[in-house]
């Protein structure tokens, strides 16, 4: 099933996995998909990591686990500047072997370790491409703060539309921690015209050194009542994670209220954090 097609009966939960950066631990990525079948998702997407074709083949390994043994539907991470035309024809080919539909189409992050690839500068002309050639539900993201290297939330929204015009079948945001930007942004897409389903990316924050990597990655602002309860618990690791599961739900009991596409959950493959936060919030939905 294209994800498209499922927020046209409900609000869509979805979940975010990634491939283990060593070999050794690739048995650990199987354990957290059997915890988290049972949370029952309306799709789990799974990241591609910078490094080439080993990256690539555990995406599309782990993708196609997911819809051949849990009958749920799976979406591949798929960056433009890892591939070259050439080189994306045959994934593509190789997709609709494993029976994949869904693509999230990203220009990717670019590492100086890994020269990328230059047959295409953005996701727009990655997803064009995709459109031109093969039939596949595309999914894009999106930034309720603004793209950390747009000038402004004008300029992004200019681009998104491009991404949207291309042929993006639904967008997945980036997280953010204040829900007042996402009403923000999706007042902004409304009056650019962009109508395809968005859902909210949230990341359960439960360490202050993930704190720091989000801030200087992503440009993500940290609310005053976030930092409050950074400080008071950044020294007590239970107590940070029961603190920012409960500020994940907190967000997400209110998107829900406001009428949000679907959320979309960084689980950080930790399982028992996706539990909690379906216990709290999705479980009662489902009843």
């Amino acid at each position: 099933m294209r994800t498209a097609d499922l927020f046209k009966k409900k609000q869509v939960l979805s979940l975010e996995v990634f491939p283990p950066k060593r070999t050794s631990s690739e048995d650990t990525i199987f354990n957290t998909l059997e915890e988290l079948k049972w949370l029952h998702p309306d799709f789990i997407s799974v990241t591609y990591g910078a490094g080439g074709s080993a990256n690539n083949s555990k995406t599309l390994e782990i993708a196609s686990f997911i819809k051949t043994n849990y009958a749920v539907e799976s979406v591949a991470h798929l960056p433009c500047i890892n591939f070259s035309k050439e080189e994306l024809l045959l994934l593509l080919d190789r997709l609709k072997e494993q029976g994949i539909e869904n693509i999230l189409a990203l220009r990717g992050d670019i590492s100086p370790e890994h020269p990328p690839c230059t047959d295409f500068s953005h996701a727009d002309d990655l997803i064009a491409f995709i459109k031109e050639h093969a039939d596949f539900n595309i999914i894009g993201a999106c930034y309720p703060e603004g793209h950390v290297e747009s000038k402004s939330t004008l300029e992004d929204i200019h681009y998104l539309k491009r991404k949207v015009d291309a042929g993006t079948d639904h967008l997945i945001t980036q997280l953010f921690l204040d829900n007042d930007y996402f009403y923000a942004f999706r007042e902004r897409t409304a009056l650019a015209g962009i109508n395809v389903p968005i859902e909210a990316g949230i990341m359960p924050v439960v360490n202050k050194k993930q704190i720091e990597r989000m801030v200087s990655l992503c440009g993500v602002q940290l609310p005053k009542k976030f930092v409050k309860m950074m400080e008071r618990y950044e020294h007590d690791p239970i107590a940070m994670r029961d603190a920012g599961i409960a500020y994940a739900i907190n967000q997400i009991v209110d998107l829900l209220a406001q009428g949000v596409d679907g959320i979309h959950l960084y689980t950080m493959n930790n399982p028992y954090i996706a539990r909690k936060i379906y216990e709290a919030v999705f479980r009662l939905l489902a009843a």
